[in-house]
């Protein structure tokens, strides 16, 4: 029997594993224990937990780490004017990753619906993400509108900061980070998945 796809919320006990995916397809130190035990616990909201993995035999193939609304920050990387939701409404998709050798099968896509579903039960009408613009062959972008994401606006430099002061390292940039993140938005009455 063929082992199948399984789709599960992310724990505390995932935390290596979740690390690893992260840090292999953003670059280094895009995610250590401190912060991804912060996004985990932004998250989730009583029994309702936004971040899902995907495994399959035991390997973990794709993570989305989602944030609940309120707990996230409205910074100047958002444009609050363009969406057509309140913020109370939007949860943050903050990271998507799929191993090499899982890309092209859905598995993002699972993972993407499995947070909407979830952020649903929460009142959450649309998802807000900052998508990595120079992402290999720009698949971020190409995956996020797919799934009925909206273009906003394009800020740059988005990991710069984190680059400089966290430590982490841009695969794209070599280094010091200056790509540009798209603000997309996807509102779940549009979603395509």
């Amino acid at each position: 029997m063929q082992d199948e796809l399984i789709i599960r919320p992310i724990t505390a006990a995932d935390s290596a594993a979740v690390i690893s995916l992260a840090n292999e397809v953003h670059g280094d130190n895009y995610l250590n224990e401190e912060s991804l035990a912060a996004l985990l616990n932004a998250g989730t909201v009583g029994d309702i937990n936004l971040s899902f993995l995907a495994e399959k035999a035991g390997e973990i193939l794709g993570v989305r780490l989602t944030v609940a609304p309120g707990q996230w920050p409205i910074d100047e990387a958002c444009t609050p004017a363009a969406w057509q939701v309140s913020p109370e409404y939007i949860c943050y998709f903050k990271c998507a990753a799929v191993a090499e050798n899982a890309r092209g099968l859905g598995v993002g896509k699972k993972l993407l619906s499995a947070s909407i579903e979830a952020a649903k039960k929460l009142g959450c009408e649309a998802g807000l993400a900052h998508i990595w613009m120079q992402s290999p062959n720009n698949s971020a972008y190409g995956y996020f509108s797919a799934c009925g994401g909206e273009l906003l606006a394009t800020h740059a430099k988005r990991w710069y900061q984190a680059s400089i002061e966290d430590g982490y390292y841009c695969p794209v940039c070599d280094g010091t980070c200056y790509c540009k993140a798209g603000e997309m938005i996807l509102y779940f009455s549009s979603e395509r998945l």
